[in-house]
């Protein structure tokens, strides 16, 4: 799946001259956390944020009077003022997963997707992500994960397909992760059914081992 078809383009865009309590308010009255900043024809000149506008804010321990004066000395600042301008970007034909590498490595919450000249398209947050991969892995419909440990070699992931095929059983999703031991990996299908018994049964049979998904995350955490 593409960033394109994901990505939020029911924006609400400002310009840098605007004021920072305008930038507040709009963000606060449409539950939102950031705020592309353009030019009139739509190219992409920053971005700013909820974190930004609180870092401009005066601190509460000020007295009454310098906290009262502070912001109103702060109604002459616009967006331009506080706004970031080196941007983290993404194009509309970039894939899902380079939009969480590209989260990972740059602790971003969200970033604007822009064409090749520069012009906004949209906007791709963390929760853009996640709607998507729930999309993409059908675990929007009720069902049951398993983690399934295989040894690293050819074939493994189809025997259990075919298990799961002959059970006539539908998959939601089939994912391939790493597992500590590095001749194994953990297959993690997810079958849209609550009734597996039969099919466990059949997995281990192969020969396969059988864990709860959760007890091979904590393992990743403590091996890191």
């Amino acid at each position: 799946m593409f960033v394109g078809e994901s990505k939020n383009t029911d924006l609400i865009t400002i310009r840098p001259d605007t004021g920072i309590f305008e930038a507040q308010g709009l963000m606060k009255e449409n539950n939102i956390r950031h705020l592309p900043v353009t030019d009139e024809n739509g190219q992409l000149l920053g971005m700013v944020s909820d974190r930004d506008l609180r870092t401009a804010m005066p601190s509460s321990l000020l007295s009454e009077d310098t906290y009262q004066n502070s912001l109103k000395e702060l109604e002459a600042f616009t967006v331009k003022d506080v706004m970031t301008e080196s941007l983290v970007t993404i194009k509309p034909f970039s894939t899902l997963q380079d939009a969480l590498l590209i989260i990972q490595k740059e602790r971003v919450g969200a970033f604007p997707v822009v064409d090749e000249n520069g012009a906004l398209k949209g906007l791709l947050s963390t929760r853009d992500l996640l709607s998507a991969f729930i999309n993409v892995m059908g675990i929007g419909e009720p069902g049951t994960l398993l983690c399934i440990l295989v040894k690293e070699q050819p074939g493994q992931l189809k025997k259990i397909v075919d298990v799961i095929s002959e059970e006539k059983i539908s998959m939601g999703s089939v994912l391939v992760a790493r597992y500590f031991d590095k001749d194994k990996r953990a297959v993690f299908p997810y079958l849209l059914t609550n009734n597996v018994v039969k099919v466990k049964k059949r997995i281990e049979a192969l020969g396969f081992s059988l864990i709860d998904p959760m007890e091979w995350y904590l393992d990743q955490l403590l091996k890191k």
